[in-house]
């Protein structure tokens, strides 16, 4: 019962989001600062209807250098609400091409002035990678990739996809790890106790000097230190059950 309570709530939130989105979208176009402002439209609301409870420590985030590579995990659609609440300024997402047509959200991440890639064509997804570079070095804009490029849907950590480092090293900007606990296995959205979810962002990585010979390393570096800060925030979230 709860549960259908939620979902209703969460579609009536996340149509009028949606339209409360492009409004602002159409009044000042492609603005870099759109993704904050609407990550927190969806967000905000949405973590009261779905009950979680987020303890996050993320000063590294907030004090975090622009421009930057912002790299995260993902586990769910949920992660939309889970992340949006802590989008810093002047931030845009490089999502799928495919995101553009699901209704209202859709246009509203093209009007925010996310990064588009159509990964079914090489050249064209290229193509926008190499215009990230440029963001990067001359707009004052950082850049939020979900680094494992789908849902590990709580299985743990997938391998990594090479674009997110290929552009810090081009653009020359550090890369700063936001990590979230697994709770897409534990939610409890038929239960009024909610889901408790830990958010810890990590210290970022410099990549000035770096080649794309350092590519795999630096690659293995970023996944390793998420590795165990997930780790250690599930092992923290079961002592405290």
């Amino acid at each position: 019962m709860l549960y259908s309570l939620r979902m209703l709530l969460m579609s009536a939130h996340f149509i009028l989001a949606g339209m409360i989105g492009i409004l602002i979208g159409l009044r000042r176009p492609f603005n870099p600062d759109n993704s904050r402002l609407c990550g927190r439209l969806y967000s905000l609301p949405a973590m009261r209807i779905l009950g979680f409870k987020v303890n996050a420590e993320i000063k590294n985030l907030l004090e975090h250098e622009r421009s930057c590579v912002i790299i995260a995990n993902h586990q769910s659609n949920y992660d939309l609400f889970v992340f949006g609440g802590v989008v810093p300024a002047r931030t845009v997402t490089i999502g799928k091409k495919s995101l553009k047509w699901i209704p209202f959200f859709g246009q509203l991440f093209w009007l925010a002035g996310n990064v588009l890639i159509d990964r079914g064509n090489s050249q064209r997804a290229k193509k926008a990678m190499l215009a990230t570079t440029d963001t990067l070095q001359h707009k004052d804009t950082s850049i939020w990739v979900f680094v494992e490029g789908t849902r590990n849907k709580g299985r743990g950590l997938l391998p990594f996809k090479k674009g997110a480092f290929q552009m810090a090293i081009n653009a020359g900007v550090p890369i700063l790890p936001v990590c979230v606990s697994t709770y897409s296995n534990h939610m409890r959205l038929n239960h009024w106790n909610g889901t408790d979810i830990l958010m810890k962002s990590l210290a970022p990585i410099p990549t000035k000097g770096l080649t794309q010979d350092d590519l795999p390393a630096l690659i293995e570096q970023c996944r390793n230190q998420m590795q165990a800060c997930i780790r250690e925030m599930d092992e923290q979230l079961v002592q405290g059950r």
